[in-house]
């Protein structure tokens, strides 16, 4: 792998097994009978081959269920390939702790919880917790429990504790649409400081003026396939230019 590539993407196939429930009347009878239960094959990701270099941000775009999160997923080793493979100078860092954070503890406990999960000693976290407070702008709500937070709230603190600790290669899913204009504005400045301590990121997003803003290439996923990869202007365009054709939002 040439040393400026940090994860290398290679005719990456996904696919996941999607169940269907049967109708209510007919739940006993499959239990009596332990009949299978039908499932059809998602082929989430199809062929799509990638480099993501040193000190670049890398924009992905694409309708919802166009394979993003499902690509970024297979990126960090949560989920397995088909076949294919996925190369990394070091594991990729999916932006958000929220599989180790508790809804029914403070928001204080879960930047504790949080930032052990990411590898801070409890030293560490705890020199650092009023600096995260500060940035996710939640101090007069920190102290309460998470599961009052609105969703916006949750995704705020998630960000403000996953990016305490700059990681070498850093994958965002949809987190800079959440706040109000100023914490936006903060993270977009906390994302250029990570980009620019030599690391490297790939941004998910809907929101097309963080990808111009940010990135300096984009790829552009539609049914699982990479339709286009290259400058930011050109491929933003082209995918607005095809959503008022494919009906996609």
């Amino acid at each position: 792998m040439n040393s400026s590539v940090t994860v290398r993407v290679r005719d990456a196939h996904v696919y996941y097994r999607v169940y269907e429930d049967p109708l209510p009347g007919l739940k006993k009878i499959f239990a009596q009978r332990q009949i299978r239960r039908r499932y059809r094959t998602v082929r989430a990701v199809r062929g799509v081959n990638l480099d993501l270099h040193e000190s670049e941000t890398l924009g992905l775009i694409g309708a919802n269920g166009a394979g993003k999160t499902t690509l970024l997923s297979a990126m960090t080793g949560l989920l397995p390939l088909e076949s294919g493979s996925i190369l990394g100078r070091s594991r990729p860092s999916l932006l958000g702790v929220s599989s180790a954070l508790r809804p029914a503890l403070s928001g204080r406990r879960n930047i504790l919880i949080g930032g052990l999960a990411l590898g801070f000693s409890h030293a560490e976290i705890e020199s650092r917790i009023d600096e995260i407070i500060d940035f996710s702008g939640l101090r007069d709500a920190i102290d309460r429990p998470m599961r009052t937070y609105s969703s916006g709230m949750r995704a705020r603190l998630h960000f403000s504790i996953a990016t305490a600790r700059i990681p070498e290669i850093l994958l965002i899913d949809e987190a800079l649409a959440v706040g109000d204009e100023e914490f936006r504005h903060r993270s977009a400045q906390r994302i250029d400081e990570i980009t620019a301590a030599a690391g490297s990121v790939v941004l998910g997003t809907h929101v097309m003026s963080e990808i111009e803003r940010h990135c300096d290439r984009v790829a552009w996923l539609e049914g699982g396939v990479l339709k286009a990869l290259g400058d930011p202007g050109e491929v933003v365009a082209a995918y607005l230019a095809a959503v008022p054709r494919s009906g996609s939002g």
